[in-house]
C-alpha cells in the first residue's frame, strides 16, 4: 500500500504597486487576514512591490509558513516573494534579459526587475524541491505584435532553461506565477514542452478551454479564469480584448510542476510522484464590506498529492519523471533510453524563431531612426547656441531655455534608446536565436543518428 501525502499550493498576483494600485493599503491587510485562514505549504506572490506590505502578508501567516523570501532586482524591485512551510536552503534570483523598452514609462515593465526567483526547500519525502515564482512581460496580447510578443518569448525561454536544469539536478519543480499567457499561446508550449512542466488546472480540469462559458461564473469554475474577469471589480467596465470578451476572461495564473529528471540518491527505490489532484480558483469574492475585489486577479491554488512506494501508479507512469529498477544502474546512471529529456516541437521551435528574428529586425530598424533623431537633436541644440545672443525679445529667453532644455533631453534619450538599449536589445535576442539555431542542430544530428 502506497504512502499519500500532498503540498498545497497557492498563486496570487496583489496588484502591489504603490501610488499606482487602487486601494492598495485595504486589499493587502484583507489580503493578509484571508492566506492567515488558509492552510497552504506553500505561498507565492506576484506585484508585492511594498516591503512593508510583505512583511504584512509574511506576518500573518509565519505560524504555519516560517520560512519566506522577498526577492529584490531591477530598479524597483520584481515584485516577487515566496513563503513555505518547509526549510529554505537556498536562493536565486534570474532577472530576465528582456522586459520592455526604458522609453515605455506608462508600461513600466523595464523600470521593475521581472525575473525568475526560486527557493530550493528540504521536504521530508521529496527531498529536495526547487520553487519557481515569476511574472512575465505583460504588453504584446495574444497575436503579438512580434516586437512585444518576443520579450515574452525571451522570458518563457530562460524561464523554461532553468525549470528543466533544476529537474536535471534532481530536484521535483513546482513553478507559479502571472505568465501573461492564455494556455494556447507560445510562450506556454514553451515551457510545457521544454520544461516539460505540467498544468495542475490542466491535470484537474481537462476540459476544453476553447468552448465559450455560459456564465463568469462558469468561466472562473471550468476553466481557471483568473484575470479580466466582469466578476473582478477592476476588471469590469475596462477595455479588454475579444478573447477575454468572448470567454469572460483569461487564465493567467498557474502552478505547473515535475518530477527530477535522474535521481540524486538510492537510485535502486523508486521516486516518489507528484500528481495535481485539486486546483480551484480562489479570492473571487469582494474584499468583506468593501465594494471592491482583493487583487485584480484572483487567486489559484492546487494540491500536488505525493505518491510514494513499491509501485508507481499505472497513470502516473510518464517516461519522462518515474524510475523503476530497471531505469538505472547501481550507480544511479540512467540507462539508454529510460527517461528522454522533452523537447520542442517543429512548430514551436520555427515560430520562436521567426518572432525574434521579426523582433531583431524591428529593434535595428528603431534604433536607426532614434539614432537619426539624436543626430537632429545635436544640429538644433547647435543652431540655439549660435542663435541664442540675437533673441529679438527679452521674453522669448524662459520659453528659448526651456526649448533648449527638452531638445537635450530628447537627445540624451534618443542616444540611450538608439545606441545603449538598442544595441543591448538585439544582442539579446541574438543570443537566443543562435541558443535555438544550436539546440535545432543538435536536434537534427540526433534524429540523423537515430535513423542511421
Amino acid at each position: 500500500m502506497s504512502e499519500v501525502s500532498a503540498i498545497h499550493v497557492l498563486s496570487l498576483n496583489c496588484w502591489g504597486l504603490k501610488y499606482v494600485a487602487k486601494n492598495r493599503t485595504e486589499r493587502i491587510n484583507a489580503i493578509a487576514a484571508e492566506l492567515a485562514k488558509l492552510e497552504h505549504d506553500i505561498i507565492a506572490l506576484q506585484e508585492i512591490w511594498v516591503f512593508s506590505d510583505y512583511e504584512h502578508v509574511r506576518d500573518s501567516v509565519v505560524k504555519r509558513l516560517p520560512y519566506s523570501k522577498f526577492f529584490y532586482s531591477g530598479a524597483l524591485g520584481s515584485g516577487l516573494a515566496l513563503l513555505s512551510r518547509f526549510p529554505i536552503i537556498a536562493t536565486s534570483v534570474h532577472p530576465y534579459s528582456l522586459n520592455g523598452e526604458p522609453i515605455d514609462v506608462g508600461g513600466g515593465d523595464w523600470f521593475v526587475g521581472k525575473a525568475a526567483v526560486s527557493i530550493v526547500i528540504s521536504h521530508p519525502v521529496l527531498g529536495q524541491v526547487q520553487v519557481f515564482n515569476t511574472h512575465l512581460y505583460a504588453k504584446g496580447g495574444e497575436d503579438g505584435p512580434e516586437y512585444n510578443r518576443a520579450h515574452r518569448l525571451v522570458n518563457a525561454w530562460e524561464f523554461s532553461k532553468l525549470a528543466r536544469q533544476a529537474a536535471e539536478l534532481g530536484r521535483y519543480v513546482i513553478a507559479a506565477g502571472d505568465f501573461n499567457s492564455i494556455p494556447s499561446t507560445l510562450p506556454m508550449a514553451l515551457i510545457r514542452e521544454y520544461a516539460d512542466l505540467s498544468d495542475s488546472w490542466a491535470v484537474a480540469h481537462p476540459t476544453d478551454p476553447t468552448i465559450s462559458s455560459p456564465s463568469a461564473m462558469d468561466a472562473i469554475t471550468q476553466f481557471g479564469v483568473t484575470a479580466d474577469s466582469p466578476l473582478n471589480s477592476y476588471s469590469a467596465g475596462k477595455p479588454i480584448g475579444p478573447y477575454a470578451r468572448k470567454f469572460l476572461g483569461k487564465r493567467l495564473d498557474y502552478i505547473l510542476y515535475r518530477q527530477p529528471i535522474r535521481p540524486l540518491t538510492r537510485p535502486e527505490d523508486p521516486l516518489p510522484v507528484l500528481k495535481c489532484t485539486d486546483c480551484n480558483v480562489l479570492l473571487t469574492e469582494k474584499v468583506p464590506g468593501r465594494p471592491f475585489s482583493f487583487s485584480d486577479h484572483f487567486a489559484l491554488e492546487a494540491t500536488l498529492e505525493i505518491r510514494t512506494g513499491d509501485q508507481v501508479p499505472v497513470e502516473l507512469a510518464d517516461p519522462h519523471n518515474v524510475w523503476s529498477n530497471s531505469s538505472a544502474g547501481a550507480g544511479g546512471a540512467m540507462s539508454p533510453g529510460s527517461a528522454p529529456a522533452s523537447e520542442l516541437s517543429a512548430d514551436s521551435l520555427s515560430t520562436t524563431m521567426q518572432a525574434l528574428a521579426a523582433c531583431y529586425r524591428f529593434s535595428r530598424q528603431r534604433a536607426r531612426k532614434e539614432l537619426t533623431i539624436f543626430a537632429l537633436c545635436l544640429v538644433v541644440l547647435v543652431a540655439l547656441i549660435v542663435g541664442s545672443p540675437w533673441l529679438p525679445h527679452a521674453w522669448i529667453n524662459p520659453i528659448f531655455i526651456l526649448f533648449t532644455v527638452f531638445i537635450a533631453w530628447l537627445a540624451t534619450t534618443m542616444f540611450y534608446e538608439g545606441f545603449l538599449y538598442g544595441n543591448w536589445e538585439c544582442n539579446a535576442l541574438m543570443n537566443v536565436i543562435e541558443e535555438l539555431e544550436i539546440y535545432k542542430n543538435n536536434l537534427e544530428v540526433q534524429a540523423g543518428t537515430s535513423q542511421g
